[in-house]
């Protein structure tokens, strides 16, 4: 596309002083502008991009993939629909729930949860609630003994540890006040379970609420991304008698948000660049004016008004392409310690970012996509290409014989 005397004249030109310094600070600025911006996209989608995989490993480490539910009713046999739902190839595991408002107290301390019932030696197969325990097991509810397990932020809010009483508040037209023995405390990291959730033996929660049976099947499949179709392939095998509902759409407002965010901070961070590749504008457009003589004496040479404006974009695809590499490198660089570097931060300035009480996860996750990498640095090449069309056309409508004459 360039011929060996466009691209040597647009590196000289590159590389040489000039002599206006403006110039160069402007030359300077729009290789910083076009850095900060690619190293701004690329550290703050992978912190996103970090922050969705977290959130969505950590929610399917303590729900399961997909929720079967008889129509109306609860399960009556739910024996026989987990050894249906456990003989479809793609199911790891299946195990019967019952799920419950109330309100938990100690002293005069209290807090609204959710309650699950679950059969400890089920639960295994569709959780990581047992790995996530740092006090005390899953295995110690049994029935009739009305253990209970809670979250680490629910424990200290409450200020008991494993051992204390607590009392469950159920509303109803009888209201249900039942005492509790705290079995064990679990923590995932997310403030969702952390504060919220609370864990008995599934014959204790059917007892409180004075029903036969669970309220549905939670299903872990082998393969989570494929959990829409095998739920639907599994529930089929139940002659259709019953609901089912996968993770995704379980959670798809709150994936769909984090989606919508990271476009737009895309949008709004490619800004950056935008207002860099301006510079690049002014940079070569001050160039041309620099270059004046240059040009028509090129011109009377022979060199055609193309070959003029190769000159040019070649100089501003250089600057562009310095800043797309710098920017990518610390962008990546900066993503892969950004934890450690708001760490330091925290300690310094003894604050909290991102206070565990209030956000689902309170550190830094980072997840690099190649993919929005590339994308980035692309985006960044097209706007500084852009951005040399109209210097580069002026530069090829200089006329010789009128710039020669004052010279």
């Amino acid at each position: 596309m360039f011929k060996p005397f466009e691209l040597f004249i647009g590196l000289r030109y590159v590389r040489s002083k000039r002599r206006n310094h403006f110039i160069s600070f402007v030359s300077l600025s729009s290789i910083l502008g076009v850095t900060l911006g690619v190293t701004a996209l690329i550290a703050v989608l992978s912190v996103m991009n970090g922050f969705e995989k977290e959130v969505q490993e950590r929610t399917l480490e303590m729900m399961s993939h997909a929720t079967l539910m008889e129509r109306n009713n609860e399960l009556s046999d739910w024996r026989r629909v987990v050894q249906i739902l456990e003989s479809h190839p793609g199911v790891a595991g299946a195990a019967p729930y019952a799920q419950l408002e109330g309100m938990l107290s100690r002293k005069d301390k209290m807090s609204g949860v959710l309650i699950r019932g679950i059969v400890p030696e089920l639960e295994s197969k569709v959780s990581e609630l047992d790995v996530r325990m740092i006090t005390g097991r899953i295995g110690a509810l049994t029935a009739g003994t009305y253990g209970i397990i809670i979250g680490k932020e629910l424990a200290d809010k409450l200020g008991v540890a494993a051992g204390d009483r607590l009392i469950l508040l159920l509303s109803g037209r009888i209201p249900e006040r039942r005492p509790f023995t705290v079995a064990g405390i679990f923590k995932t990291g997310m403030n969702e379970f952390d504060n919220n959730l609370a864990i008995i033996h599934m014959t204790d929660a059917l007892q409180l609420t004075r029903q036969e049976g669970p309220d549905g099947v939670s299903i872990k499949m082998i393969d989570a991304m494929q959990a829409p179709a095998i739920s639907r392939e599994a529930a089929f095998r139940l002659n259709g008698q019953y609901g089912v509902i996968d993770w995704t759409q379980r959670n798809r407002n709150f994936f769909f948000a984090l989606k919508t965010q990271k476009l737009v901070m895309f949008v709004i961070l490619s800004l950056i660049i935008a207002v860099a590749a301006f510079n690049i504008i002014a940079t070569l457009v001050m160039v041309v004016v620099d270059k004046q003589a240059d040009i028509a004496i090129l011109k009377t040479q022979g060199a055609t008004p193309r070959s003029i404006m190769k000159i040019f974009i070649v100089q501003g695809i250089i600057i562009g392409l310095i800043g797309m590499i710098l920017g990518d490198i610390l962008g990546i660089w900066l993503a892969h310690h950004i934890d450690s570097i708001i760490g330091m931060v925290e300690s310094t300035f003894t604050i909290k970012v991102l206070p565990c009480d209030v956000y689902m996860i309170c550190d830094f996750p980072t997840d690099i996509h190649w993919a929005d990498v590339a994308l980035i640095s692309l985006v960044a090449f097209l706007l500084c290409l852009t951005a040399t069309i109209y210097p580069a056309w002026r530069a090829a409508t200089t006329q010789p014989a009128e710039t020669l004459r004052y010279e």
